[in-house]
């Protein structure tokens, strides 16, 4: 077993099983329902969290881990291990990172090293992966993290909420960035910057949209250096195995996969949303 363990938050939707192979630790955030709370992919699955969407009037809220979970996990990786790298999803965003560092400020036994992705959902796990990866090859907590900021200098996010209102709400997106988007139309390519969500281009369709994602991808593989590229969808599996075939076939030398936005991320972006993240294979 690694001297180092690799611990994430649920909104990388690492799936489970290769979670397990690479002896990943999650730990959930909360989406609430009223009063019912529920950690997501411990006590709610995603299929079962778009279904309960449809049957509420009211939007759901999202809230970071208690800071008990974290020193428990923290605690139990402890006895087998002499480091714990967390890494987060954007302190922009999110709680959670400040959350997991007060927690590891608070364990002894073990360090605690703390990475902030400034992003989310399976481009994060880019990270994730890398990270746990390295760490079976029993590299040092700082060529690891030294690896992961490599990393931040090539890697890409870009996505479109089907409805901005979600964003809003959840209090992701200002109110003039939502009147101007709902008064137009506006289908905005989103993306992170300075850790939080603000458009990266404003077009007229989700169509047009979608191409000018495309444009940015073509600019990144146009050397031919392969990509890992992830197509996120949110509960539209179809929209995204579309995608996800063109870009294989457009970039044959890449590899394309297929993940998600679940609960806690759905709640801001809502069903319908779609996004595209990537990063050169070779440093991943």
């Amino acid at each position: 077993m690694s001297k180092i363990a690799i611990v994430t938050d649920s909104t990388a939707y690492i799936p489970k099983e290769l979670r397990e192979e690479h002896h990943i630790t999650m730990v959930p955030l909360d989406v609430n329902f009223g009063e019912e709370t529920y950690k997501e992919e411990w006590e709610i699955t995603t299929e079962e969290f778009y279904a309960k969407m449809k049957q509420v009037e009211k939007l759901p809220t999202t809230s970071q881990p208690a800071i008990g979970l974290f020193e428990e996990k923290f605690q139990e990786l402890a006895e087998n291990h002499e480091e714990i790298i967390v890494i987060t999803l954007s302190s922009g965003i999110s709680g959670t990172h400040q959350t997991a560092l007060a927690a590891g400020n608070m364990t002894e036994d073990v360090e605690v090293h703390l990475f902030d992705s400034e992003v989310s959902c399976m481009v994060q796990g880019f990270y994730v992966l890398a990270a746990a990866k390295m760490a079976e090859q029993n590299y040092s907590s700082k060529e690891i993290l030294d690896h992961l900021y490599d990393m931040k200098n090539n890697i890409q996010a870009y996505f479109i909420a089907d409805d901005l209102n979600h964003l809003h709400r959840g209090g992701r997106l200002n109110g003039a960035q939502l009147f101007v988007g709902s008064l137009l139309k506006i289908k905005p390519v989103l993306h992170f910057k300075d850790k939080i969500i603000v458009p990266y281009e404003k077009v007229r369709t989700a169509k047009k949209a979608l191409v000018r994602i495309y444009s940015i991808l073509d600019k990144d593989a146009e050397n031919g250096d392969p990509l890992d590229i992830t197509v996120i969808h949110g509960n539209c599996p179809d929209k995204a195995a579309v995608i996800a075939e063109e870009l294989q076939a457009k970039y044959p030398n890449s590899n394309v996969s297929i993940s998600y936005f679940g609960p806690v991320i759905g709640t801001h972006l809502g069903e319908g949303s779609l996004g595209i993240g990537w990063v050169d294979s070779r440093i991943k």
